[in-house]
């Protein structure tokens, strides 16, 4: 327990909130981090861990030429507890940075209740604080708190639909129907199960007429574009899913030596090679509708579920006008938002949202100049998106889309990303030289 006069609050202990309260606490701000686990969850939580990945267990690319991928190359160069958990608990997952859950969440909840200047409460929070404080309770936030933050003045609420995929337990697979490899030749860290053109028709017939489980209020314009459900994708187009999660492309099935019609990837879930998520299979199917449906797939015809697909209610702020590029509100200096609900979407977006809310607050608590992380990073590139009026404000993966271009014209795609992430790079290695310099100038 810390015994030290308490200077931030943090509320709510997912991933923007650890990294929140490890950012001030790593300043020299004690903190007290509240979490309404264990005594209660959300509806898509079951672990009493911290950081708990109710999703996927990818942190999605790890190549400096994709976004996401420089985006993590930035906060590990900047000093992230989620990156450096995600570093240890590493699965295989070709080009993509992928964990293993229950290690990933144990390792940062260890660094969070055993750092001397943060305090845990296990307690609902229903107000808002007073004091100096970041709000990370994520797009799952309990109704009391929900109703407190909608009735600040200025704040509008928005909601949306977001699912997660099932997980089977790789020793119920037919392995006479899989082939391991990764896109492109990139190594042979998916499970991949091929479909003919037969098998693949019909999928889609029973998917498309298959029942699905009521969600009050639900609509597909409700969900977000990342996380659709299959059945959703399927009704767009009988295609449709071939082009998407169900895509061959990059991939020989060593049987035939041609690529499949359709290929569904199996990516490992944990360090113990027993689970394996269904990539794209996101979904609100019935559970008895899953196995018989996902069943028509040949690897899949006996498959046990350590974790059916659900849909939740996912729950975001119409940040632009309320928040600053720190993610601070605009008119209520000292309180802060973190995670989805801001708008960011994906586990690293919230980690980074987390991130500079806890180092702005740190900064501000201890009079220093707060910083400003420029728009040439992706870093800072997020806060300019949710800071910034939109009439179609919707949650966000980071692109390339929103980082400044360069200042010359690069026409090769390829070249033109790795000049991006060189050129913020480049800034982030200078702030973190800086950031080091004014820890060690600390009394």
């Amino acid at each position: 327990m810390n015994n030290q006069k308490v200077a931030a609050m943090v509320i709510g202990a997912g991933l923007a909130g650890c990294e929140a309260a490890w950012q001030l606490a790593n300043q020299g701000v004690a903190v007290n981090l509240f979490d309404m686990k264990p005594d209660k969850k959300s509806p898509a939580h079951t672990s009493d861990l911290f950081a708990e990945l109710v999703c996927s267990n990818s942190l999605r690319s790890d190549r400096i030429q994709n976004a996401v991928g420089l985006l993590k190359e930035e906060m590990r160069r900047l000093g992230s507890l989620i990156l450096e958990a995600a570093d240890k608990t590493r699965v295989p997952a070709g080009g993509a940075l992928a964990v293993d859950r229950e290690l990933f969440s144990s390792y940062i909840t260890e660094k969070i209740t055993s750092h001397p200047l943060i305090t845990v409460i296990s307690k609902e929070i229903i107000q808002i604080p007073d004091a100096p404080c970041i709000i990370a309770t994520g797009p799952l936030t309990s109704d009391a708190l929900s109703s407190a933050i909608s009735a600040m003045p200025e704040v509008a609420t928005l909601n949306f639909y977001d699912a997660a995929a099932p997980i089977v337990y790789k020793e119920s697979l037919d392995m006479n129907h899989v082939f391991r490899a990764s896109r492109y030749g990139r190594g042979d860290d998916y499970l991949n199960c091929p479909m003919d053109e037969e098998t693949y028709h019909c999928f889609i017939d029973e998917i498309t007429r298959a029942k699905c489980a009521d969600i009050h209020g639900f609509e597909d314009k409700a969900v977000f574009e990342g996380c659709m459900p299959i059945e959703t994708l399927a009704k767009r187009g009988r295609m449709t899913p071939a082009f998407g999660p169900l895509k061959p492309v990059g991939m020989v099935d060593p049987k035939t030596g041609k690529m499949p019609f359709a290929v569904l990837q199996l990516r490992q879930d944990d360090a113990g090679d027993i689970m394996y998520n269904l990539v794209g299979f996101q979904t609100r199917l019935t559970f008895p509708e899953q196995r018989r449906v996902f069943g028509i797939i040949p690897a899949l015809k006996n498959a046990e579920y350590a974790r059916y697909g659900v849909m939740h209610r996912n729950t975001f702020l119409e940040s632009p006008g309320l928040l600053d590029q720190n993610y601070q509100m605009i008119k209520r200096e000292g309180v802060y938002f973190a995670g989805q609900m801001t708008g960011v979407e994906g586990y690293v977006e919230s980690a980074a949202s987390g991130f500079v809310a806890g180092y702005s607050l740190a900064s501000q608590i201890k009079g220093q100049e707060m910083p400003i992380f420029p728009t040439i990073t992706a870093i800072g590139a997020l806060g300019r998106y949710v800071s910034t009026p939109n009439i179609r404000f919707q949650p966000m993966n980071i692109t390339f889309g929103l980082i400044d271009t360069p200042e010359k014209r690069i026409r090769n795609k390829q070249e033109r990303y790795t000049y991006i992430a060189q050129r913020s790079l480049d800034w982030v290695d200078d702030f973190a030289a800086r950031k080091h310099q004014k820890q060690e100038e600390q009394p």
